[in-house]
């Protein structure tokens, strides 16, 4: 982890309150923390910082982590080739990173992917703001984000057919800055940040896969700033029961106060001069994006993402 990232960083476990981390330092490179500790002096928490990841998700159990399908090496390059296909002059790539990267108009300060994955529009911030961060949950796809930053290029493994497997490289482009990135494991309910600390946050295909939508926008909005700013939501708003109870959703929904579309649902929240996410956001005119993650060689899904792009 970046030793510049600690001014930033607060104890998720004491929110609302915020109580800066203490780093110990056990092993450092370049300003680059290899191994060590964040501790809270408020809470006692201990947040480890091992092989350069800082794991800052309070709410993910070991046994928790073991379990999640996103910590497979299987699901690891399904998603640097959704990611990254397009890079890769694949036919079958998506466009998708690139879409959503065109709508972010470039400006000073500093951006938030939550639940980034493995990396794609975190480093695409790079080039467009003064420092990017990317967090998600699954140690296994922040670990083959930072490898990227750290190499630049990287060898994956795709599934072909059965047990067959194809390698191929991923390349960053030379004006997504390395120097200007960074990555932790982290938890989009439970943001390690000051608030208004952001210029700029990203939600990714992530709102309808947390168990609480509503904490997810309420963080996003604490870290934000008031003034000068910019938010977007892309999802497929595909709702269950799996990832959230039928009351939390946002949308997808007959009757109570998110009946009907989720994105409907979201764009009047922002644009209230008062309520859970004021002050007001002046939302643009929605999109949709099509996004592709790969299984194998001949297996496909396709999700239109829709989203909207919102500043104040």
């Amino acid at each position: 982890m970046k030793k510049q990232l600690l001014d930033l960083l607060i104890c998720p476990n004491c929110l609302p309150g915020e109580y800066s981390l203490v780093a110990d330092i056990i092993e450092q490179q370049d300003g680059d923390i290899h191994t060590g500790a964040l501790k809270c002096p408020q809470c006692a928490s201990l947040f480890p910082i091992i092989d350069g990841l800082a794991l800052l998700d309070p709410q993910t159990s070991e046994d928790e982590r073991q379990t999640n399908k996103y910590e497979s090496e299987e699901v690891v390059s399904s998603y640097l080739w959704s990611h990254f296909s397009d890079l890769l002059d694949d036919e079958n790539g998506s466009q998708a990173y690139t879409t959503w990267a065109g709508v972010m108009r470039p400006q000073a300060g500093i951006s938030l992917d939550a639940g980034g994955a493995v990396g794609r529009f975190t480093f695409e911030m790079s080039s467009k703001c003064d420092f990017s961060i990317g967090l998600d949950t699954s140690q296994a796809f922040i670990r083959a984000a930072r490898q990227l930053m750290q190499e630049r290029s990287m060898v994956v493994s795709l599934k072909d057919e059965g047990m067959l497997r194809k390698e191929t490289v991923i390349r960053l482009p030379d004006d997504w800055r390395s120097d200007r990135v960074e990555f932790i494991v982290a938890n989009a309910l439970a943001l390690p940040f000051r608030k208004k600390t952001f210029n700029m946050f990203t939600s990714l295909n992530l709102v309808d896969k947390v168990p609480s939508p509503m904490t997810h926008l309420q963080e996003m909005n604490r870290v934000t700033r008031d003034t000068n700013a910019q938010f977007m939501l892309s999802d497929p708003f595909s709702w269950s029961t799996e990832a959230a109870p039928k009351d939390a959703w946002l949308g997808g929904k007959t009757e109570g106060d998110f009946a009907g579309k989720g994105l409907a649902n979201v764009a009047t929240m922002l644009a209230k001069k008062q309520g859970e996410l004021a002050p007001s956001w002046q939302v643009d005119d929605p999109g949709h994006v099509w996004w592709k993650i790969r299984t194998h060689s001949n297996h496909y899904e396709l999700i239109r993402s829709c989203f909207i792009h919102a500043k104040r």
